[in-house]
Formats: structure tokens, sequence, C-alpha cells
């Protein structure tokens, strides 16, 4: 008979199409039998979860400690589990949750999925978020169909169960040691009160040696009273103890260094060794969190408490390189990134990283001027661009700044200014080329327009005969292939590429030979269905639209080609002004 943490397994079998055993366990020192779910692979599992205030960066730290355990050999990835009732945030507006970040397969995700890949340089999947919604969606569809067997369907076990399914996902495709779940929202927060309860439960279902709680807190500093104050925190992890659950480690998000009596007094109250008490500092940029919670030794206590050994010593000296060209910039330039969500950075998330990125790899300092495109109009337009060096276009959807964009485009074109469209921003390019050099005045997307004379951007043909809104539009990655000799071309190096989109709209390609003829050039094209994918003008230092999302691949070891080559084009292009 095996034994496994305090508990015995008496019997034990396999579910069907699984590698997660079912089990009756007894407690050795009583005689009752608790059904449980023990993993039959060595994955161990990580929780993250936040207290005090949201927004304290639960994203960050748990890409941060991946990085880590990733730079020591670990096989690791990361998954959120979001609270609310949407089945993803492909219907949310940008505003309310900042941008939807998309997956290779397609997936509509949270934002802190881009964070994920960014730091640990892989892809991650539609199974890497899961929100409320779907194993609500999931538990109903299953009892629809009677696989329930007539039983009452119940937030335990059911609900509790389908997240827990969720949770050992990715674990049992064996290819990774550790897997760290986000949980989304705060801790007391009545829509996380099943994931936190699913939490409790894995503890017993996989062995404590395979189970860790990380709680991200906030140690407020009273100005008035000069000092940092602990209580939140404990009232935090007092939450998660009625819960059932009793943190491991504590990461304290702070302004103020953490004396060591504040740690001792936290370790004393929280019931936490002084070693997992954490102090994560406001730090100058996201990219610096790693080296600091290397330097807090995050990821020995957790290798300590999972009793996992390094395959190698932690090597983070491409990570070093990076973080010292992007605070050593040699030049500077100053890019406009024109939207209508710019009250929100977080809407433009990824656009905003691939830049980091991007003047890093150029030693270039790239200060990011975010412009309302509602607010620019033919009387101002140049008073408000002038002092850029560089133009980006932004993605969205709906007419609400649309016409500030097309004056955007035309700026740019007439003025020889760097210009980079992004989605929205291509096909607003091929809008105001359309209007202004073919003399369409009343060219636009159907979008905006559906009975517009000539709809030189149109739905795409699989998109008409849709009703459901949410995960239907064209997602995830497809092929390009390049024009030879083209700006694109040069900057990927080659002439067969693949990138992520999301969009309903396509480049209609009955405008296609007139717009090409007037020097507007197709010069990225997908194989499969002659869909326009990039567009470029003729003699510019740097005019190229995307109908695709490259901001979606750029990753801090591997920054985007596009980003790359829009930034040194606009460093050359500022010399010569």
């Amino acid at each position: 008979m095996k034994e496994y943490a305090s508990f015995k397994i008496s019997s034990s079998f396999l579910l069907p199409n699984s590698n997660i055993y079912s089990t009756f366990t007894t407690h050795k020192n009583q005689n009752k039998k608790y059904p449980t779910i023990l993993m039959a692979s060595s994955t161990k599992f990580i929780f993250i979860t936040g207290g005090v205030t949201s927004s304290l960066g639960k994203g960050i730290i748990a890409a941060s400690l991946a990085k880590l355990l990733q730079a020591r050999g670990i096989r690791v990835t990361i998954q959120k589990f979001d609270p609310y009732l949407n089945i993803d945030p492909g219907t949310l507006n940008p505003y309310e949750h900042g941008e939807c970040y998309v997956t290779e397969d397609g997936a509509e995700t949270d934002l802190d999925l881009g964070h994920y890949e960014r730091f640990l340089n892989s892809p991650t999947s539609q199974a890497n978020n899961v929100t409320t919604g779907r194993i609500y969606n999931n538990v109903i569809t299953k009892e629809r169909r009677g696989e329930y067997l007539g039983k009452t369907v119940q937030v335990i076990p059911h609900i509790t169960d389908e997240i827990k399914r969720n949770f050992f996902k990715l674990g049992e495709t064996g290819k990774y040691d550790v897997i760290i779940t986000e949980i989304g929202g705060c801790v007391g927060d009545i829509e996380s009160l099943p994931f936190i309860e699913a939490v409790r439960q894995v503890k017993w279902d996989i062995g404590v040696n395979n189970f860790l709680v990380v709680h991200l807190t906030l140690i407020p500093y009273l100005a008035a009273a000069k000092e940092l104050k602990t209580k939140p925190t404990q009232h935090s992890v007092k939450q998660l103890l009625e819960a059932g659950i009793q943190p491991d480690i504590l990461v304290c998000r702070t302004e103020h260094p953490l004396p060591l009596e504040v740690k001792k007094k936290l370790s004393l109250f929280c019931n936490v060794q002084l070693n997992s008490v954490i102090e994560a500092m406001d730090a100058e940029t996201i990219y610096d969190v790693p080296l600091l919670m290397k330097k807090e030794k995050l990821d020995e206590r957790v290798m300590t408490k999972l009793k996992l050994s390094a395959k190698k010593n932690t090597d983070l000296e491409q990570w070093k390189d990076f973080l010292g060209k992007l605070k050593n910039p040699t030049s500077e330039v100053k890019i406009g990134l024109i939207g209508k969500y710019v009250s929100l950075p977080d809407a433009y998330k990824s656009i905003i990283e691939a830049f980091v990125h991007a003047g890093a790899a150029c030693e270039c300092k790239v200060n990011l001027a975010l412009i309302s495109s509602e607010e620019l109009h033919p009387e101002n337009i140049a008073k408000k661009l002038e002092d850029l060096d560089g133009i980006v276009v932004a993605p969205g959807f709906g007419e609400r700044g649309l016409e500030g964009k097309i004056e955007t485009v035309k700026f740019a074109r007439e003025n020889k200014m760097p210009f980079f469209g992004i989605c929205l921003g291509m096909q607003v390019a091929v809008i105001e080329f359309a209007r202004n050099v073919l003399k369409l005045k009343s060219a636009n997307s159907t979008e905006m327009d559906p009975k517009t004379a000539h709809p030189v951007i149109a739905l795409m043909e699989e998109q008409k005969n849709l009703e459901l809104m949410g995960g239907t539009m064209r997602l995830g990655s497809y092929p390009c292939e390049l024009k030879k000799g083209s700006k694109a071309a040069q900057a990927y190096g080659k002439l067969k590429i693949n990138e992520r989109h999301r969009h309903r709209y396509e480049f209609n390609n009955k405008y296609l030979k007139a717009i090409e003829e007037k020097g507007l050039i197709p010069s990225g094209i997908n194989p499969e269905t002659n869909l326009v994918e990039i567009v470029e003008v003729k003699d510019h230092p740097w005019f190229i639209g995307t109908q695709f999302h490259p901001e979606y691949k750029s990753t801090v070891l591997n920054p985007h080609p596009l980003f790359v080559r829009f930034i040194a084009a606009t460093i050359e292009n500022k010399k010569i002004k």
C-alpha cells in the first residue's frame, strides 16, 4: 500500500482517456474515506493568488518565477484562471479589460498570456486561459447531455471538479515539470470562491510535495505615520486560511524596503517561514522583476519546498544583455501611437511591449506618445504630429476615430514619415490611398459604411452568415508569402512567414490591380486564400501596413523584425531630417 502525504491510498483506478487516478483515500489517524484525484504524472503545481487589491502584478510575478525556473532547465508553463462569466475576453471592451491577446491556436485570451509568452519565449494556447464562463458552460453542456446521470448539479463537486480538470489539463501532456496557475481577482471576491475551493482540494489530490501557493499582497506605506502597515496582508491571509489554504510564500509589493522587523511580523502572524516572506519593490521596468525575484531567492524557496532539483545553473545572460541595452540607449525617437483607446494603455499592451523589445534591439529609447484619433482633424493634424519621428496606427473596431486615422495616414505618406499600420491600421492605409491617390472619394470599409460605392475593405466571405460574436473572427496563425525585394521580405529575411490574426474584414481584391498600379504594393499574400496580408508604399522611408498582429509574437529574446526595422528606419530618417 502506497503512502501519499498524510494519506494512504487504499484503492485506485485510472479514469478513461486520462492519466488522472480517481481514488479513495484513508487518513492515517481516522477510518474515514475521502474521494480524491491524483495526478499520475510528476508535474508540480504552483498557484498564485492575490490579496488586498487588484492590479498588483500577479501576471508579472508568475512570469518572472517561470523565467527563473526555466533558466534552471525546468520545463514550465503558466495558465490564467479568470473569475468573470464571459467565455473569453473577446467581446470585452478594451477600456474595461485591456487588450485581448490571441494565441497561435486562435484563442482570445487575457492580456497576461502576452506577458507569459514575452518572458518565456514560448507559445501559449487555449488551455492556458480559462474563465468561470467556460467552466459553467462546460458543466451545463454536460448536464444537458445527461452525463451526470440524474444527479443534482452543484458548485461542489461539479464546478470545482471541472475547474480541477482544467488545472490538470496541461499536466496531462507530459511536457512540463511545473505548471504555474494564476488565479484572477482578489481573495475574498465572491466570484473567485469556487477557484479558491478547487485550489484547496488540489493539495490533497496531488500531495503536499507537488503543491505550493504563492500569495501576492500589498504592504501600504502611510506617509502621515511614516510606517509600513502589515494589517491588510494579515487580513488577506486570514481570508485564505478561512478558505482552507495556507500560503507557502508571501510576495509583498511595496514602495519601500521591508525592514527585518516587518518581515518577522508577517512571518509570525501569517504563519509563513521568515525566508519565505519576499520583498517585491516597485521596479523601473517589468523586465527587472525576474532579477529582483532572483535576488530575493524566490526561485530557491520554490525549488526547496517542491523538492525540485535544477538541471543547470540559472542562465540569464541574454536577459541581462537585453536590460543593458534597454537602459543604456545610444539614440532616441518619438513614436506616435494613434488609436481610440489611448486613455487605457493596457488596450495596446502588446504593441507597447513590442516597442520596448525593438528599442532595446536597436539600442534606442522609444518614447511613445499615445494620441487619440478622435482629436485629429485636417486643420490640426500637422501641429499634432509634426514633432514625431514615426507613426503607428493601432488596431480597433468601429467608426469612432476613423477619419482621424485616415488623416494621420495621409500626413505620414505625404510627409515621408515612417508609418506602421496594424490590422485596422492597414485597412485605413488602403482607404486613405484609395481616396487620395485613386481619387475614389467615397472609398471605405463596409464595417463603417455598408453602402459605400467603393468597398476597398469588405467583410470576409466566411464571416457573412455568422450570428455569434464571440470567438468567430479570423483568429490565430496563418501563412503569408512575401514579395521578393519588398521591405517586408528584407525585414524578415525570408519569404514564408506565419502570423497571428484577429479580424473580420479584408482587403477587397477587386481593387487590387488599380491600387497596385498607383504604388501601394501588396507585399504579403496568404497563399491559401489570396488575402492581402501586407501593403507597402514605394519610394518611402518606411510605409507598411499588416492585416495581422505582429505585436503578439514579439518577445524579449526575439523582438519582432517588423518593429525592429520600423525603429531602425525611424532612427535613419531622423538623421536625414
